[in-house]
Formats: structure tokens, sequence, C-alpha cells
């Protein structure tokens, strides 16, 4: 076993993780900005961004860029700064470094080369958004950003219709329909949601209801902002004596394929089985987006 004993002397620097407000720069926390203050750098998701929060606060501290596409680069550098004995702030542009943000490999990193990493609490969208939408807080399920491609995200949310436990996504505003149509496509109409939207900021809005409203809301307006959406866990699941809750769609129609079921007949009933429409399962396991 590992043990860390953050505020103990090291013969290292610290690896500070810093959040970020999501929205309103007053949700930054005193330690926070002295933490910023003190190292020696920030590694910064966007350092044009953070330029902003650093004028803001008045804060000196140079930043060097930190992102998912530059880390295998930079990783070497900087974990040499902190074995050198200095400290480093790493930030994202908005809420908790690697939480659907970069930041999870160099932990592991410094984890590994017996650096210590030390976590400061602040802003999460994730969570701001549960508390205030009116579905159970807990337990819940942080997925974050669900896949693109239509029969990916009928794949994601087929493993995850049953389960119990209130599920938190992360959206853009021009993938919002899109992903809204396939929660109600494979969860059903009725499935209580929260969308929420443009978070701690001016036009911070809740809109509550089910799936079929949270379409209907998507088409009839003109969707903009970040969304946060919360979606009630499954208070009825079942799960059949072959468990075919752990398996894809496509893994479900093969398996009775395989035995001796012709393919539009399984499509039929693996349809029935997770209570979706056909041709959506046709779809899946045909691979037609």
């Amino acid at each position: 076993m590992q043990t860390q004993q953050s505020f103990q002397q090291h013969q290292t620097g610290t690896l500070f993780l810093v959040p970020t407000p999501i929205g309103n720069l007053n949700d930054m926390t005193f330690r926070a900005v002295q933490t910023l203050q003190d190292v020696d750098v920030i590694a910064a998701e966007d350092t044009r961004n953070t330029q902003k929060l650093l004028n803001h606060f008045e804060i000196k501290t140079p930043q060097l860029s930190f992102h998912e596409h530059n880390a295998a680069e930079k990783i070497p550098g900087l974990l040499t700064r902190l074995q050198n004995g200095e400290n480093i702030a790493q930030v994202s542009d908005a809420g908790m470094p690697s939480i659907s943000d970069p930041g999870h490999d160099l932990v592991m990193a410094a984890i590994a080369n017996d650096i210590p990493v030390v976590p400061l609490p602040g802003a999460n969208a994730g969570l701001t958004a549960l508390i205030a939408s009116g579905l159970a807080p807990q337990p819940f399920l942080f997925w974050g950003f669900l896949p693109r491609k239509h029969h990916e995200l009928v794949q994601t949310l087929t493993k995850l219709q049953n389960r119990p436990e209130t599920m938190i996504f992360y959206e853009a505003p021009h993938r919002l329909l899109k992903t809204l149509q396939g929660l109600r496509e494979v969860l059903g109409p009725q499935r209580e949601i929260s969308i929420c939207r443009e978070l701690t900021k001016r036009y911070e809005e809740f809109i509550r209801g089910n799936l079929t409203d949270a379409v209907n809301w998507a088409n009839a307006n003109q969707v903009r902002g970040e969304f946060v959406l919360i979606v009630a866990g499954n208070d009825h699941a079942t799960v059949t004596a072959t468990n075919t809750v752990q398996l894809s769609l496509e893994q479900q129609i093969q398996q009775l394929i395989d035995k001796g079921l012709k393919p539009n007949a399984a499509i039929k009933q693996v349809a029935k089985q997770n209570q979706l429409p056909r041709q959506a399962v046709y779809n899946e396991f045909h691979h037609i987006d």
C-alpha cells in the first residue's frame, strides 16, 4: 500500500488539483486563489481561458499548456519539475480537473512517482445540477458525455437502462436534441429528466419533465449554452434469466441467431425484451445511423 500524508514535508513538489468556476467567478474559493498564487506554475487546459481567471484575481503565476492532445508530450517535463521540488497547480477550463476534463494521466504519473497529489474542493457541474434537479440525489451514476454515433449511443444506453441510480450526463448544445431522442428511444418516453442549462450563469435554467417533454422542448426552442442532463434511474428494472441486460443489443440478437432464430425474428424478440422500437434495434444490429 502507498500512503500519502498531504501536508507533511516531502522531498518533491506537490501537484495541486484546483477546481475553477463553471460560470460565476464568485464561486472561486479563497484557498483556490491562494494556491494558484503560491505554486510555481499552472498547467492549464487552455491558457487563454485561464488567463482571464488569473487576471480577475490578479494572479501573476506563469502558465503552461496542458491538455488531452499534448499530455503525453508534457507529462515527463512536469514530473521532472515536481521531482525537483516545484509545486504545480493543474486546472481545467471549468470545474474539476479529471472530471470530463484532462488531468487523470498526470495524476496517475505523479502517484506512480511518489509525488503527492492534493485535491481542492470546488465547483462541479454534475453535482450542482443534481441537487437542484428534483430527482433522487443518491445513489447517482456520473457518466459524462455519451457517444456521438447513434448506434453507439443506443448500445451505451441499453447497458444503462435498468440501472436504478440517477444518471448524470453532459451535452453540448448542437448535440442535445439527438441525445434526448436517443434517451427517449431507449429509456422510454415517461422517464423523468431535468435539463440543466448554463449553471451559475445569468441565463441558468432548469427544464423538468419526462423525456417526451424534453424532446418537445428541444424541438421548440433555440438551444444554447452548456447542458447537464439529470435522468431518473429505473425503479422497476427487470433482469431476465439469461441476464441480457449485461449484453449489447447486437450480442443479444447474435445469441438468438446462434440458437436458430432468423435475424428478423431475433431483432423483433430483442426489441420486445428491451422495450425498444423494432426499427431502432434493426438499425443498431446493422450499424445504421
